[in-house]
Parts: structure tokens; sequence; C-alpha cells
């Protein structure tokens, strides 16, 4: 395994739609998800899209750690998963905002308006069918990944652009040290 890479912001990879994985039990392919899961943990991040290592394919991997899920039983903590040619569907209307940071931008993070209610479904690399219908935590983590898959970074979904800043400032601006 190796530690791939991160695309940043700006480069054209992440600007654009992704290909449909043909072979999902490809030796190639099982060998870019085993090197993002190991990529994603040493950054340290909770999710990473393949366009992000530069491989414009529809496939991310992910994971929810415990204390990052809520008491909601639709926002369950989940080890590293992988989903490859996901489908996503919005449940409902309700949408909540939510901080967001990136590893293609490294360093700040904002509050993002998702879907509270999400139902997903994809393959694994071996070929299951993967389908969860997920809140919370969980469905926020799914979309901003998939959302990379289209070519949207959570930049795009800005509503309010003054809950948007690097880490550093936003944390003294919270904690009244500005």
């Amino acid at each position: 395994m190796a530690i791939l890479k991160i695309a940043r912001m700006g480069h054209p990879v992440l600007l654009r739609e992704c290909d449909p994985v043909p072979d999902p039990g490809a030796p190639e392919i099982r060998r870019l998800v085993a090197d993002m899961m190991e990529t994603m943990e040493d950054a340290p991040g909770v999710g990473l899209a393949a366009p992000q290592v530069f491989q414009p394919l529809r496939l991310f991997v992910f994971r929810v750690p415990g204390d990052r899920s809520a008491n909601d039983p639709g926002d369950t903590p989940i080890g590293n998963s992988v989903l490859i040619n996901p489908e996503l569907e919005l449940i409902g209307d309700e949408r909540v905002l939510g901080w967001e940071g990136c590893l293609s931008i490294p360093g700040m993070r904002a509050a993002v308006p998702r879907a509270t209610r999400i139902r997903y479904k994809g393959v694994d690399c071996d070929g299951n069918i993967v389908t969860r219908e997920v809140s919370g935590f969980h469905a926020r983590v799914v979309q901003h990944e998939y959302d990379h898959l289209d070519g949207v970074l959570y930049t795009m979904r800005l509503t309010d652009f003054s809950l948007f800043g690097f880490n550093e400032e936003l944390t003294r601006a919270a904690e009244g040290k500005l």
C-alpha cells in the first residue's frame, strides 16, 4: 500500500464528472482502494474520493468514527468502507448547516447545507451491493464524497460566506479571542 498525493482545489481533476468503474474487482481498483484508505487514515480524514488522488473514477472511501456519530439511529459509526459506482437519493426537503473540511482544501472549513437523510447504493470490490439509509454525520460524509464524483467541491454549495474560513481563525472567533 502507499500514501497517495492529494489534489488541491484548483486542479482540473476535481472539477470534472468522473467515469464509472467498469470492473470493481479488478486488481488495480483493489490496489487503488487500499491506497486510498491508507491515505485517508494518514491525512487524517473521514472520506476520500478517487478524483482527490488524481483518478477520475466513480468511487470513494469513507468512515464514520464513533465520536462523530449522533444518537440518531441512522447515524451509526462505520469502519473503513468503499462505495463504487454509487447512487445517491436525498430523502425529504430538510437541509441543515454543518461544518465541513476537505483534504483538497487544507486548513479551511465552512458551514455547508446538506440533506439530513439520504439513501445510497453502490458496490464494494467484491461486487457486493451496499445499500443504506442514513442521517446525520454519516449522511454528510457520503454527500460530500459523492459531490466529488460530479466535480463539486463544498465551496460551491456555500450559502453564507461568513461561515467559511481558515480553521484557526474560525476557532479563535468561536472562542471570542478575536
